[in-house]
């Protein structure tokens, strides 16, 4: 039946080949003249006949006995009549892991875990693994001794390093099961982008550094209050604290002044023109004032340069407070 029907569809259009199973339509009569066109041309006839191809694809699905559905009229597609070639190649498949092989050789079977038990000490139900699992260790305030326990020994700090040992081991187990699937090609999907974001240059200064704690706290916080408001209406999590680097907002005039905001422009423009205007601009110029004010400048200066050339270490006053003196001592 979904030959006749992508036959019959296939029919209606006399001079293509439309495939519906791949939602594709061809030309195989159409030659395009390369060498006697222009660029423009080309590009005009290839988008009429891309026109005139996805018309006859959708032709050909309208013909198609369709299905009123809740959504819609629906169709069912024929299959495929051309084989596409894959994008990428196929998986490969990973290599069992150590446990699996053991598992294999003795005959285990894996079996579906519930995710929740019953906790006698809270009377609770709680799960498995995780924050707040059942029967865990941090919940027990007394541990029995045993006959072969030594004395001295912490059985909280044992039970610890227990824990620690075996996480040590599961990571090694770990790598060594992604050594294996490195060999054979068959890395997971992640590891892989991870690997290929990462620059191999052989030195470890190119290597990305690990975020700081301080590093994560600033990007929280700027996120957080990048926001209309800043970050001031914005629900706080439970033990954020405040960004370190909270900068003041600008604030702009408004569009529309209302009550009490009418001279409010013009204060603020003549703020910036006093403090660009000196207080006494209208004053004429003194030239003699100016002309004095330079010669001690640089008689100073001159005083200088010989003190520094005969390398006496007295200080010399300046010129302007000597002749202050002199004319008090006539004076008197």
């Amino acid at each position: 039946m979904a030959e006749e029907t992508a036959a019959a569809a296939t029919s209606m259009a006399t001079n293509y080949e439309v495939d519906l199973g791949n939602l594709m339509a061809c030309d195989p009569s159409h030659h395009i003249a390369a060498a006697q066109s222009s660029r423009e041309e080309l590009r005009n006839e290839c988008l009429q006949k891309a026109t005139e191809l996805a018309q006859a694809v959708a032709d050909a699905l309208f013909a198609l006995p369709a299905t009123v559905g809740r959504d819609g009229p629906s169709v069912r597609l024929p299959p495929p009549v051309h084989r596409l070639p894959r994008e990428k190649h196929l998986p490969r498949p990973k290599p069992p892991t150590k446990w699996e092989q053991f598992a294999k050789s003795k005959g285990i079977v894996k079996h579906k875990k519930n995710k929740r038990e019953w906790d006698e000490q809270t009377a609770s139900w709680k799960r498995t693994y995780g924050y707040d699992r059942v029967n865990d260790d941090r919940d027990v305030p007394i541990i029995e001794a045993k006959m072969t326990d030594e004395p001295g020994v912490d059985p909280f700090a044992k039970r610890r390093d227990e824990k620690k040992q075996r996480v040590e081991k599961q990571e090694k187990n770990r790598l060594g099961n992604l050594k294996n699937a490195a060999k054979v090609g068959a890395l997971p999907s992640h590891i892989q982008l991870a690997a290929t974001a990462v620059p191999i240059t052989g030195t470890k200064a190119d290597l990305p550094k690990k975020a700081k704690k301080e590093d994560l706290e600033n990007v929280a916080g700027m996120a957080s209050s990048a926001t209309a408001s800043g970050g001031k209406f914005d629900k706080k999590l439970p033990g954020e604290k405040a960004p370190k680097k909270a900068g003041k907002n600008r604030k702009f005039l408004p569009v529309v002044e209302g009550k009490g905001m009418g001279n409010l422009e013009k204060q603020q423009n003549d703020k910036i023109l006093n403090s660009l205007l000196a207080k006494n601009f209208e004053e004429p110029l003194d030239v003699s004032k100016a002309i004095t004010m330079y010669k001690v400048k640089k008689d100073n200066k001159r005083r200088k340069e010989k003190q520094s050339s005969s390398g006496s270490n007295k200080k010399l006053k300046p010129q302007k407070k000597l002749q202050k003196k002199s004319s008090k001592k006539t004076a008197a």
